[in-house]
C-alpha cells in the first residue's frame, strides 16, 4: 500500500472476531488473513476475553473497530473513552483503529445506535476539528466508516460522499468504505451507489466492509445476518477496481454461522477481484450455511440492528 493510504498495509481478506468462534480459532488456527475486533468489547475486559484476544493478536494481524466514539456529537469528546482506546491499542498493537461518521448520543445519553450526520458546512467543520483532536491524542491516523442510514436532515446541503471526501482531506484521516452500507443507504435514500463509490477519494480508502442485510421491501436494514447479495458484490468489484484493492472484511453479527462458513463467505471476494478460489472447502461450507439457514425459526420476525448485538459480546 502506498503512503497515500497512510502507510497501512493491504491485509487481504479478514473476518470479524466474535466470541462464538473463540474456541475454534484457538484450536484450529484457521488460515484467515486477519481479524477485526470491536474495540468496546475489550476495552474494559480482562480474564478470558482479553487472553483470547492477545493470543490471536500474536498470531494474526488485528485492527480495532469502534462504535462509540460519537465523533459527530455536540457533547465534548470523551477522553476517558479515548484513554481506554489508546491503552487497548498499546496492548494489542492493531494495524489501525476505526469508527463511524456518526453520533451516538447527546447530553450524556448514549442511544447505542449510529445516528446520521446533518451534511452541512457547520457539521463538517465540527467533525474535522474533533478528528484532528482524536488523532493527536491517539498519536496515530484514524479511519472512519460511512454508516447505513434510514433518515436524513432536511437542512443538509451536500451529498454524503462530498461530506466524507472533504472530511478525509481536511482532517487527513483514512476511510473505511462499507460497500454494503453504501448499497443500503442508496436504496433507503434513492441515490446512485456507483456515484458514491466513484466519488470518494480512493487514495484514502484503507479498508472495505462487506455484509448481508435485510430487505423490508420499502427499505433495507443493515442487520449483518446473512450472505452478501449480488448488487453489493457488484459494487465491491467497482470499488476494488478504483482503489486498486485494499483490506477487505466480512461482518456477520447475528445468526452467526460456524467459522468455516463465515470464512468461505469472505473468500468469495477472490472471484470478484479476478483471483482463483482454490479453497476446496468453500463448497462444503456453503452447504453447511444453507443447512444452518434452514434451521432458523420462521417465527423470529424481530430485525436487529448490528449495534444491538454488541452487548452480548461484552464481558
Amino acid at each position: 500500500m502506498t503512503a497515500k493510504r497512510l502507510g497501512h498495509p493491504h491485509l487481504g481478506l479478514g473476518v470479524g472476531l466474535r466470541t462464538v468462534h473463540f474456541d475454534y480459532i484457538l484450536e484450529k488456527h484457521p488460515k484467515v488473513d486477519w481479524f477485526e475486533v470491536i474495540s468496546e468489547n475489550f476495552m474494559d475486559s480482562r480474564g478470558r476475553p482479553r487472553y483470547v484476544l492477545e493470543q490471536i493478536a500474536e498470531r494474526y494481524p488485528v485492527v480495532m473497530h469502534g462504535v462509540s466514539l460519537s465523533i459527530g456529537s455536540t457533547d465534548p469528546l470523551n477522553f476517558e473513552y479515548l484513554r481506554k482506546l489508546k491503552a487497548l491499542a498499546n496492548d494489542i498493537k492493531p494495524l489501525w483503529i476505526s469508527d463511524h461518521v456518526c453520533w451516538t448520543g447527546v447530553a450524556g445519553r448514549n442511544t447505542h445506535d449510529l445516528l446520521p450526520m446533518p451534511l452541512t458546512e457547520t457539521s463538517l467543520k465540527h467533525v474535522v476539528e474533533r478528528i484532528r483532536t482524536v488523532q493527536d491524542f491517539l498519536e496515530r491516523p484514524f479511519v472512519f466508516e460511512n454508516p447505513s442510514t434510514y433518515v436524513g436532515f432536511t437542512g443538509s446541503t451536500m451529498s454524503e460522499w462530498e461530506f466524507i471526501t472533504r472530511m478525509a482531506q481536511e482532517a487527513n484521516c483514512g476511510l473505511l468504505l462499507d460497500v454494503n452500507n453504501v448499497y443500503v443507504s442508496s436504496v433507503n435514500h434513492d441515490f446512485d451507489p456507483q456515484e458514491f463509490i466513484r466519488s470518494v477519494p480512493h487514495e484514502r480508502v484503507v479498508q472495505f466492509h462487506l455484509a448481508g442485510h435485510t430487505n423490508r421491501q420499502t427499505h433495507l436494514i443493515d442487520t449483518h445476518d446473512d450472505h452478501v447479495v449480488d448488487p453489493v458484490w457488484k459494487l465491491y468489484r467497482l470499488a476494488h477496481k478504483l482503489t486498486g484493492g485494499v483490506s477487505t472484511l466480512l461482518e456477520w453479527d447475528a445468526k452467526i454461522p460456524p467459522f468455516p462458513v463465515l470464512h468461505a463467505e469472505v473468500l468469495k471476494a477472490k472471484r470478484h477481484i479476478g483471483e482463483e478460489l482454490a479453497d476446496t472447502n468453500v463448497a462444503t461450507a456453503s452447504r453447511e450455511q444453507e443447512t444452518n439457514a434452514m434451521s432458523v425459526s420462521e417465527d423470529n420476525l424481530a430485525v436487529p440492528h448490528p449495534l444491538h448485538h454488541i452487548a452480548a459480546e461484552v464481558v
